[in-house]
Formats: structure tokens, C-alpha cells, sequence
């Protein structure tokens, strides 16, 4: 990954945190996206003070961090532009977002279901129709669209994300079939319960909607992992990290799933 470009979103905190921190120890320059500055300036220091620790000398023209909302279309063609303009190139982006609110199916009304759609889906369309031109030309681009484990199994109380994220694998599907001759794959992770703060949002929803205590909503979802633990963050980095690699140029139009062996599905 030495010297090339990945844009990676939702990187201030959480699995965007972490992939753009292994990102950076592997050599890639990093871009950091996210709405919160201060958490974005945060991850920024903590990626450079690591990396000088490793002699990396360059680390400090090797990261930039773009404050941003992948719901916005303005803002995602700023970070494209500021990008390029940094960088010359883009050569991996890291699609990846907050999921909708949790809730069943007489929870929502029309708007919630926009809002996910733009969140979840719109944003994948919008930053993939930007890189595109750029990954086209080079011959060379990796797509990782971080989804959910609901994708291969629906998880009860999240109609809105178990919906969108489908939408996403099957655009990364067809859009890997179309370009893969341009050098270009694209592929799904899907992880389980990993331990981030999208897990501590969902348990206290758990816990409301069931009437049992957080503590109880948390160790619910470890009853379901063969594992019998939470993923780390850095485990779902290790693989991003192997995908957006040249040695994974045959992965294509595929998803991945790490998550303990919860999923009970053979394929």
C-alpha cells in the first residue's frame, strides 16, 4: 500500500478509525473524513505521534484530514477535489457511515426512511461516482463498502439498516462485474458485533425496547457469537487493509463477513 491514496470515511472514531490507522502504518497516504472536526484533528494526531514512534519520518505529509458529511453531496466533492489537489490521485476510498436508527417497520414514516437511504445508500453512489473517473484512468482502484452482518441475516429491531445495506451490496456486485477491467474491484465487509460505539448505541435501544438493563442488552449479542466475544475494531482494519492491497486483485464483487461465526448460513 506504500504512497497509495485512500480516502477513508467515518474515520474519527470506531472500524473507520482503525482501518485508516493500519492504512497509515502500511505506507498509504490517508485521508480522514468525518462531520466531527475535533475527533477527525484527534485521529490525525494519534495516527502521526504512532507512526513517528516507528521512524516514520514521513507520516506528517502522509495524512490529511477533511471535515465532512457523506450525506452532503457538496461535501463530498470537496473531499474529492481537496484530495486530489493534496495527493495528485485516488487509488482506494473506504465507504463507510453510522447506520440508520434502530427500530421495526411502524417505528418509521417516509422521512426516516429518505434520511437512511441518503445515509446509507446515497452516500456509496455519491463518493463511488466521484472516484470512479480517477480509478478508470490509472487502471488501478480498490472499493471496500463497509455494511453489516445484516446483510447475510437480518438483524431483529434494524428494519432501515438490514434494507439499505442490501441496496449497497448489490450495487458493488453489478459495479464489479462492469469494471473490473479497469483494474478496479469492489468488495463488501460485513462484520459482526464489533465492540465500537454503534454497538453501545444499539444496546441501550435494545434495552428500552425490551426492558432489560444495558449490560444485559450487550451481553445479548455475545450469546449469539460462537466466539463468545466482541470483534475489535482492528480486526475488521487487518482485513480492509489485505483488500485494498495489490495481492487482492482477484477478490472482486465479493462480501466478507468477520464476525465470530455468528452468521448460520453455509454460503
Amino acid at each position: 500500500m506504500k504512497d497509495r491514496v485512500a480516502i477513508v470515511c467515518g474515520a474519527s472514531k470506531g472500524m473507520g478509525k482503525a482501518i485508516a490507522k493500519e492504512f497509515a502504518k502500511n505506507g498509504a497516504k490517508v485521508v480522514l473524513v468525518a462531520r466531527n472536526e475535533e475527533n477527525l484533528l484527534k485521529t490525525m494526531q494519534e495516527i502521526t505521534a504512532e507512526n513517528v514512534q516507528r521512524f516514520d519520518k514521513g507520516i506528517t505529509n502522509r495524512v490529511l484530514a477533511i471535515p465532512g458529511d457523506v450525506r452532503n453531496k457538496d461535501d463530498i466533492k470537496r473531499v474529492i477535489k481537496e484530495t486530489v489537489d493534496e495527493f495528485g490521485a485516488i487509488h482506494i476510498l473506504v465507504n463507510n457511515a453510522g447506520g440508520p436508527p434502530a427500530g421495526y417497520f411502524e417505528d418509521f414514516k417516509d422521512d426516516d426512511w429518505y434520511n437512511a437511504f441518503n445515509l446509507t445508500f446515497m452516500s456509496v453512489v455519491r463518493f463511488i461516482r466521484e472516484v470512479a473517473p480517477y480509478m478508470k484512468n490509472q487502471k488501478y482502484g480498490r472499493i471496500i463498502n463497509i455494511t453489516s452482518m445484516s446483510v447475510k441475516q437480518p438483524i431483529d429491531n434494524l428494519i432501515l439498516s438490514n434494507t439499505m445495506r442490501l441496496a449497497v451490496v448489490g450495487l458493488a456486485k453489478t459495479l464489479a462485474t462492469q469494471w473490473a477491467k479497469y483494474g478496479i474491484t469492489i468488495n463488501n465487509i460485513a462484520p459482526g458485533p464489533i465492540y465500537t460505539e454503534r454497538i453501545k448505541e444499539l444496546s441501550w435501544s435494545i434495552a428500552e425496547k425490551k426492558g432489560i438493563t444495558y449490560e444485559e442488552a450487550l451481553k445479548s449479542w455475545i450469546k449469539e457469537v460462537p466466539a463468545e466475544r466482541f470483534g475489535e475494531p482492528e480486526e475488521v482494519a487487518y482485513l480492509a487493509s489485505f483488500i485494498a492491497s495489490e495481492r487482492a486483485g482477484y477478490i472482486n464483487g465479493t462480501t466478507i463477513q468477520i464476525d465470530g461465526g455468528t452468521i448460520k448460513f453455509v454460503l
